[in-house]
């Protein structure tokens, strides 16, 4: 895949694709690594038009607001992690080969690539960590969805339930494991790093691969209790 790989996003979400254009996608790229050292709450159109010198009206040709613009992130972000799963497993055919494929991409697809050269994935995952609960968690969340908002995360659910499904057909909780897994990465490196007391992972160098190996061992732990018990 060469560096223009491109992602089909909810158009509720943008006023204009950012890549579609050489300047959305340097705005993507400013706007991810200004977010992520400021916070959600901080970071202004202003602040980031500043930062790239250019105007606050080119950026809202693009966005109406940065609850928009961390939403569409999101949602590339777990775009990018269906498509790592899907091109890691093609072919794959063991199901039990298939499920630990998919967790090592859940937990690894941070890591920065040069299929994506406007798109800092390391920086891009550690502020979804951080705030992309504010775009899931809110007032308005039935409305969002129904405008396809979180297509992305919910395909992306569904992608890993039927990996869980392909390991153990009989197993009941597929959708609520798939999801606990994927929320698990996440809030796991969170803990981790701020709230070590909620978590058995510390921040070390090795803490994706400490995570990757609490993933597997809850996730098939879980599929074999289940054959077990029935």
């Amino acid at each position: 895949m060469s560096r223009g790989i491109k992602f089909s996003l909810s158009k509720k979400l943008y006023v204009r694709d950012p890549q579609e254009t050489k300047y959305g996608k340097r705005l993507l790229r400013h706007s991810i690594i200004l977010m992520d050292q400021l916070g959600l709450e901080q970071f202004t159109f202003k602040k980031l038009a500043s930062e790239m010198k250019s105007t606050e009206a080119s950026i809202y040709r693009y966005f109406e607001n940065k609850y928009k613009m961390l939403s569409y992130l999101g949602c590339w972000y777990w775009e990018w992690v269906h498509y790592l799963i899907d091109i890691h497993t093609l072919n794959i055919k063991d199901p039990k080969h298939r499920l630990q494929l998919t967790i090592h991409q859940l937990i690894h697809a941070s890591n920065e690539s040069v299929m994506t050269e406007y798109i800092n994935e390391n920086a891009l995952h550690r502020l979804l960590i951080r705030e992309g609960v504010k775009v899931i968690h809110f007032q308005d969340v039935d409305q969002a969805k129904e405008q396809g908002l979180f297509k992305s995360k919910i395909n992306l659910i569904e992608k890993v339930s039927d990996t869980l499904l392909q390991l153990n057909p009989d197993f009941a909780y597929h959708r609520t494991l798939a999801s606990t897994i994927i929320d698990m990465v996440d809030n796991q490196i969170y803990y981790a790093h701020h709230l070590p007391q909620l978590s058995s992972l510390s921040s070390s160098e090795n803490t994706l691969e400490h995570l990757e190996q609490i993933v597997n061992d809850l996730t098939f732990s879980t599929l074999a209790s289940s054959k077990t018990a029935m």
